[in-house]
């Protein structure tokens, strides 16, 4: 059994092969729940052909209000070996894939990084995560990451610990968001899509636009003037809300239009989702076969 210390919750979990005691409950082997095209990320990662997303089951940050919360509150899907890995990532190179997007591999960022060892991608490898890391792991995997797309959920200490028992988010979060600017440089694009980069979304809660103000004038102050940010609309009731009544609702067109006017001041650039994307279609089927070896 390994110890893992890989996100910032650093429990000290020992983790068989599939299973494992810590936060996230994982084994070391990958579970991926969904590996196809997916259209529906900024125009610069999805292009005209799609990125070739990787869903991982499992998280470290577990936010009540997962969009993805059938996978990330547990193990739905199927466990894949490094070379198993690296078939996966083959395969969606050839159906044109403009790059290889792993979403929320943190817990498995050591196999994932014995993965790029073994073979490295002709296009883009894209680290699609919470924000929440540790910067020893994002440096494991540097030398592969091409380009950075995390989130900045929370500014506010206290809404942290309330939706996700992290109050430490807000400044672990920022730290590692200006190292991946550091690693990443300055973002490229051609043919409009993202080679090298990063891009930092931040997802609007209802009855919560504090924190989104909060977010939004924290970026702009820590991270490098220019830095790309995505600003999401498609929040709908999800997950483990029955003890936040706040989050059982959208968003409303006044509340998202109070962020977008602070975005504006701040003179940012980036995405903007249109209100109309907090639909339930949007959120992928995660339809690979219970947890087994490949």
């Amino acid at each position: 059994m390994e110890k893992c210390n890989l996100c910032p919750r650093m429990c000290g979990a020992s983790r068989g092969r599939l299973r494992g005691d810590g936060f996230c409950g994982c084994g070391t082997l990958p579970v991926i729940s969904r590996a196809a095209l997916h259209h529906w990320e900024e125009p610069v990662i999805s292009g005209d052909a799609g990125s070739g997303t990787i869903f991982f089951s499992g998280c470290g940050l577990g936010c009540v209000f997962c969009q993805n919360y059938p996978i990330s509150s547990g193990l739905k899907g199927k466990a894949f070996t490094p070379e198993g890995l690296t078939r996966l990532m083959r395969e969606l190179e050839a159906q044109g894939a403009h790059n290889i997007s792993f979403v929320t591999g943190t817990h498995y960022a050591e196999a994932i990084a014995e993965a790029l060892r073994i073979y490295r991608p002709s296009v883009p490898v894209v680290w699609n995560s919470g924000g929440y890391e540790r910067i020893e792991t994002l440096r494991m995997l540097s030398e592969y990451v091409d380009v950075w797309l995390p989130d900045y959920k929370f500014a506010l200490p206290d809404v942290a610990a309330k939706y996700a028992h992290a109050p430490d988010y807000p400044r672990t979060a920022m730290e590692a968001i200006q190292f991946m600017c550091e690693a990443a440089g300055e973002n490229v694009i051609e043919n409009g899509v993202m080679k090298r980069g990063v891009i930092v979304r931040h997802l609007v809660l209802p009855r919560n636009i504090r924190n989104s103000v909060a977010a939004l004038r924290k970026i702009a102050a820590a991270l490098p003037r220019g830095t790309l940010v995505s600003i999401m609309s498609q929040f709908t009731p999800a997950g483990n809300i029955s003890a936040f009544p706040e989050l059982g609702r959208r968003l409303t067109d006044s509340e998202y239009a109070k962020v977008l006017d602070v975005a504006d001041n701040l003179g940012m650039v980036g995405f903007q989702q249109e209100l109309s994307s907090a639909v339930e279609e949007y959120v992928p089927a995660f339809d690979l076969s219970d947890p087994e070896q490949d």
